[in-house]
């Protein structure tokens, strides 16, 4: 029981990682290079800078998730918040294909016995549960981030990534509609 429990929540947790990754690359794919790069103030960051951190942080947790602390020693987090001039979309992009790529590379193969095994991050205790939960929350913090940005650039030429404003009628009763021709 214990261990088709662990299953579906490996199970879960995969799905949930994928559509927040799906989520944001539907952002980008709405906005120019230059709103990629820009931040609205000072004190924002860019969508490109956010992605970097977002690799940054997902190379430090997820490599060697099961052995290593997930605060790697040779991680500079403050420089993720930097972005060189000359840096391209494409470049950050890859970026963004190599940390998830390092996060299923390193979920994809748990079996539930792994979910025994103790963990730290900073030195802090963790269980595997608590760190996929704690990046889950952490990725979808930021990619809420991503979206906000290129909704507020697009503006009314944003194409929604869920229900369309004032037609969620109309979704339900196109959900309601697809169940009942599934039965």
């Amino acid at each position: 029981m214990m261990q088709e429990f662990t299953q579906h929540y490996l199970d879960d947790s995969l799905k949930v990682f994928r559509t927040y990754k799906g989520l944001a690359e539907k952002a980008f794919a709405q906005v120019s290079d230059e709103e990629f790069f820009r931040a609205i103030d000072r004190e924002a960051n860019s969508m490109a800078v956010i992605v970097r951190h977002l690799a940054g942080n997902m190379r430090s947790r997820w490599t060697d998730f099961l052995t290593t602390d997930g605060e790697k020693p040779d991680r500079q987090r403050d420089t993720e918040f930097e972005m060189n001039h000359a840096t391209t979309r494409a470049e950050v992009m890859r970026w963004w294909d190599e940390g998830w790529q390092l996060v299923f590379d390193a979920l994809e193969p748990l079996q539930p016995a792994d979910f025994e095994t103790p963990l730290s991050i900073r030195g802090e205790p963790y269980t595997v549960v608590m760190a996929i939960n704690r990046q889950i929350a952490h990725y979808a913090s930021h990619i809420g981030q991503i979206i906000f940005l290129a909704k507020h650039f697009r503006s009314t030429d944003w194409k929604s990534l869920s229900i369309p404003r004032g037609q969620s009628e109309t979704f339900n009763v196109d959900m309601l509609s697809q169940k009942k021709s599934k039965v």
